[in-house]
C-alpha cells in the first residue's frame, strides 16, 4: 500500500521556477536561494512524491515527465491558492462568511426576512441561516456560538441592558392593539377601551409569554382581570379566533394581517401597551464586518415599518451598531411567537 504523500509549497514554487528559468543556478538567483538550497528542496519534493522530477545531463537538468506533470496541478493548487486569498480577505471585510441569526417567527417575517434582502444587495456571497427560537435559548446559543445575532423581546424576567458579555441595538416598539370580531357590537366605535371589554371572553398566550404578560398587565391597570377562554402561541389562530367571534383579544402590530380580513382593529393609543424588539449580540461583535451590517439591515427595516405602520421606532443612536455597555442576560424561558 503506498503512503499518502504532501507537497511543501515552496518545494514546488522552486520546481516552477525551475521550469521557468532553466537552470538551479538561475532559479536561486530568482528565488534568493543558493543552487544547493534549490537542488535540495526539489530533491525534497521528489521524495515526497516518489517520483524522479529531474533527469541530469552533464551540467544541465531537465524535468521529468512526471514533474511537468506534477506542475499540471501545481497551476490549479496556485490559482485555488490565490482564490483562497481573495476569499480570506473578503471575509475580513465581511463580503464573505456564513451569519446565523436566532428570533422569533413575527420578527422573521417582519424583521428579519426584509434585512436579509438588504442585505442581500451589498453581501451578495454572504451566507445567512436563520432559526425561530426564542429566549433564553437564544443566549445561550449566542453564548455558545451557535447564534451570532438574536432578535427578542423584553418581558417581566427578560434580560437587563448591563450585562456586559452582550451589546443590545434597541429596534422597534411594538404596540398591542384590540382585535375584535367584525361583527361584535363595538367593532363601530372609532375608539374602544379596555374597561369597555371587561366581560367579553379573551384569547391569550401561554401565561408567562412576554405578550399574554402585557395583555394582562393592560387589563389590570384599566380594572379588571380578563376572563381568559382561549390559549394559543400561534397569532394566526388567534385570528381564526376572534374572525369567528370566540373572543376579543391584544395582538402586536407585528402580527396583524395586511390588511385584516374579518376583523376590526383599534389601537389604544398613547401609552398603551405594547412588546420592545431588540437585537443582541456577544458584547464586541457588533463592530465585526459580517454583524455590523445585519445590525444595520434590522435597523433600517425596524425604521421603515415604524414609519409606515405606525410601530414607534426608538431614537436612533448610531448607524452602525450599539456599544459594548449596553446588554442583556438571559430570563426565564419566554415566547415571544
Amino acid at each position: 500500500m503506498k503512503q499518502p504523500f504532501t507537497i511543501d509549497l515552496g518545494q514546488l514554487r522552486a520546481l516552477r521556477a525551475l521550469r521557468e528559468h532553466g537552470t538551479i543556478t538561475a532559479t536561486a538567483a530568482t528565488l534568493h536561494l543558493t543552487p544547493s538550497a534549490v537542488s535540495q528542496q526539489i530533491a525534497a519534493l521528489s521524495r515526497s512524491v516518489g517520483v524522479p522530477l529531474l533527469i541530469r545531463q552533464g551540467r544541465l537538468v531537465h524535468l521529468t515527465p512526471q514533474a511537468l506533470v506534477l506542475l499540471g496541478h501545481a497551476e490549479l493548487l496556485q490559482a485555488q491558492l490565490e482564490r483562497a486569498r481573495a476569499d480570506l480577505s473578503e471575509l475580513a471585510e465581511g463580503q464573505v462568511g456564513r451569519l446565523m441569526i436566532g428570533a422569533f417567527a413575527t420578527a422573521i417575517s417582519g424583521l428579519v426576512a426584509p434585512a436579509l434582502a438588504e442585505l442581500s444587495a451589498v453581501r451578495p456571497r454572504l451566507e445567512v441561516m436563520v432559526r425561530e427560537m426564542q429566549a433564553p435559548e437564544c443566549f445561550t446559543r449566542l453564548d455558545s456560538g451557535e447564534l451570532d445575532l438574536a432578535v427578542t423581546v423584553d418581558w417581566r424576567d427578560a434580560p437587563h441592558r448591563g450585562d456586559p458579555r452582550y451589546a443590545r441595538r434597541d429596534l422597534l416598539r411594538d404596540p398591542l392593539d384590540v382585535a375584535l370580531p367584525a361583527t361584535h357590537p363595538l367593532a363601530g366605535r372609532p375608539l374602544v377601551r379596555l374597561d369597555d371589554l371587561a366581560e367579553q371572553p379573551w384569547i391569550t398566550g401561554a401565561p408567562g409569554s412576554p405578550c399574554a404578560e402585557v395583555a394582562l398587565a393592560a387589563c389590570a391597570a384599566a380594572g379588571f382581570n380578563p376572563k381568559i377562554r382561549h390559549v394559543t402561541e400561534d397569532w394566526s389562530a388567534v385570528i381564526a379566533l376572534v374572525r369567528t367571534g370566540a373572543g376579543v383579544a391584544l395582538i402586536p402590530r407585528l402580527a396583524l394581517p395586511t390588511p385584516p380580513q374579518g376583523i376590526v382593529i383599534r389601537a389604544l393609543g398613547g401609552h398603551g401597551p405594547a412588546r420592545r424588539v431588540f437585537a443582541a449580540v456577544r458584547a464586541g461583535s457588533e463592530h465585526s464586518a459580517l454583524i455590523a451590517p445585519a445590525l444595520a439591515a434590522l435597523a433600517a427595516i425596524a425604521g421603515h415599518r415604524g414609519q409606515s405602520a405606525g410601530l414607534a421606532s426608538p431614537r436612533p443612536k448610531r448607524a452602525s451598531a450599539t456599544s459594548p455597555g449596553q446588554g442583556v442576560r438571559r430570563g426565564a424561558p419566554a415566547s415571544s411567537r
